[in-house]
């Protein structure tokens, strides 16, 4: 896979220069590139206890992203998913380290543990205060003899980040930093392993599965399970994170492992704050990527039970980019819509045959969403089908409701309900249709008339015609022909949506965009979508 770096040997050395060149001046780095990589506070006097940490590179924005007022003094960073040496971490301490000594926040991996011990005893030998805290949070392996450690090791940074900020010694930092490992606990989840440079990624997790408890380095987890949605995943977390904070008000750590969208995060969050198992949790942190995997298609949960001294600390701001802060958990707040937006509710009444009609429109269309779908990647972002499909069964949804006798106030209602239900342009420019047919119909005009009426308005609107490529080239010579019938009308609009294959240009909508090879040989999908709601129709009516 294709990755924006330029050199494997120097893609951790670039990445840190990067981070120095936007940080403002506020972050330094030590000179012994390519062996120490070591970044620092440009503010830091030695007067406080320092706070280092570090381990593989990979993780990002951990370790060195977190380097700053409130939190870390100095992060020391090692190849990607491999320990700093010796050296580095000796570095990084004789850097910052002043009387009133240093604490080592350090993973539980072997290597971070080595490194950094032997750097800690060679500090001393130096006549330097120096103590060290081994962050042990990942409950997904309970045999594990040493349990891994992973974001909650966050936690650790922030709040005694905190303490060292306010001038704390470092006994008093030392004994925070280990009450809180003792009490967190987390657990990760992910639909894919990482991929990392220069080197085949593993395929070890199949489509449709989800890998339970595997580690920050892709190491493998608990348990391959079905993947059943986001709402599924996050209760297996949960249910393995509760028991360790049973009873307890929490607060959850919700980190993105690397290439899970901020849109699945926040259905991630939803999740979590509308799971009866999560009543405990009262604040979150994120989500965010704060302690990532490289590319990692997953998410991990850290918890950690609330005190007040502990609140204060992780509710306390710091000017770091990459820390997204604590929020109390809340219910969702709703507001009425202002005057005007909400409406009107037409009088429900029944008429069967009318209902049937549309229920059969609503069937051609749901049935026809993959076909619409593989057509308009095409063209557009492949979602045509998804989006007549979504707004046909709201519209069955919606048909107890419907004045179904009174095609006038039908029209303007199913206007209404589309202009709600359905996403993107179509939803609006069907809405328009609906509701300037159910104008004309209201000043007189019968229904073929109306509905070419409607079809003028869209035009008008939307500046597209005959000829454009759009659902008009297939909708306008159906409407037209639908006073001989909907077998000519049928008939029509076949005619007019195959002819938009041979278009090599669009003129409206997304296919606008999209280069003539691309458009060639394919009819476009919402002419598409009129031709075969013609033809269903046509065919249910000889039925």
């Amino acid at each position: 896979m294709a990755q924006f770096i330029n050199d494997k040997e120097t893609l951790v050395t670039d990445a840190i220069d990067g981070l120095l060149a936007a940080s403002d001046g506020a972050l330094y780095r030590l000179d012994g590139y390519p062996h120490i990589k070591v970044v620092c506070r440009s503010d830091w006097d030695k007067s406080r206890v320092a706070l280092i940490s570090g381990g593989g590179s990979g993780h990002e924005p951990a370790h060195a992203g977190f380097v700053g007022d409130g939190m870390l003094t100095a992060a020391v960073c090692g190849e990607v998913f491999a320990s700093p040496s010796v050296d580095a971490v000796l570095a990084g301490i004789l850097a910052v380290t002043g009387e009133a000594g240093c604490l080592l926040i350090v993973k539980n991996y072997t290597g971070d543990r080595l490194n950094f011990g032997l750097a800690a005893e060679r500090a001393r030998a130096y006549g330097l205060k120096v103590s060290m805290v081994i962050v042990d949070d990942d409950i997904a392996l309970p045999d594990l003899p040493q349990a891994r450690g992973v974001a909650g090791t966050l936690f650790v940074h922030k709040i005694a980040g905190s303490l060292a900020e306010d001038g704390a010694d470092l006994e008093t930092v030392t004994q925070a930093a280990e009450a809180a490992v003792n009490d967190m606990a987390s657990i990760g989840k992910s639909l894919d392993t990482c991929t990392v440079p220069g080197s085949i990624k593993e395929d070890r997790i199949a489509t449709g599965m989800a890998e339970l408890g595997l580690g920050i380095h892709g190491e493998a987890g608990v348990e391959q399970v079905a993947f059943e949605g986001a709402i599924s995943a996050m209760e297996m977390v949960l249910d393995k994170l509760i028991p360790h904070v049973a009873g307890q008000e929490c607060v959850a750590l919700l980190n993105n492992l690397g290439s899970t969208t901020p849109l699945e995060m926040a259905v991630l969050t939803h999740a979590l704050a509308h799971s009866e198992k999560a009543q405990g949790i009262k604040a979150i942190i994120g989500p965010a990527p704060m302690m990532t995997s490289l590319d990692m298609h997953g998410f991990s949960v850290s918890v950690l039970p609330m005190t007040s001294d502990r609140q204060a600390a992780l509710n306390r701001s710091v000017p770091l980019p990459d820390w997204p802060g604590m929020a109390m958990l809340a219910p969702v707040a709703v507001k009425p819509l202002p005057d005007g937006l909400s409406p009107i509710q037409p009088i429900p009444s029944q008429n069967a045959k009318t209902r049937a009609l549309i229920e059969t429109c609503c069937d051609l269309l749901i049935a026809a969403e993959a076909d619409l779908n593989t057509l308009d990647a095409k063209s557009g972002d492949g979602d045509t089908g998804s989006t007549l499909a979504t707004a046909s069964r709201a519209l069955k949804g919606s048909l107890d409701r419907m004045p179904l006798a009174d095609l006038t106030q039908l029209f303007r209602a199913i206007g209404n309900e589309l202009s709600q239900t359905m996403g993107g342009s179509s939803g609006v420019i069907l809405a328009i249709f609906f509701g300037a047919t159910g104008d004309a119909c209201a000043n007189g005009h019968p229904t073929p008339e109306a509905l070419l009426m409607g079809l003028e308005r869209i035009s008008q609107v939307g500046g597209a015609g005959i000829g454009d490529r759009t659902m008009i080239d297939a909708l306008q010579p159906a409407l037209e022909a639908l006073p001989q019938g909907v077998d000519t009308a049928a008939l029509a609009a076949r005619t007019g949506a195959n002819g938009t294959a041979a278009m090599g240009k669009a003129k409206a909508g997304r296919a606008s965009y999209v280069p003539e090879e691309n458009l060639i040989g394919h009819n476009d999908p919402g002419a598409e979508a009129v031709a075969r709601l013609f033809e269903g129709l046509a065919e249910a009516l000889k039925g």
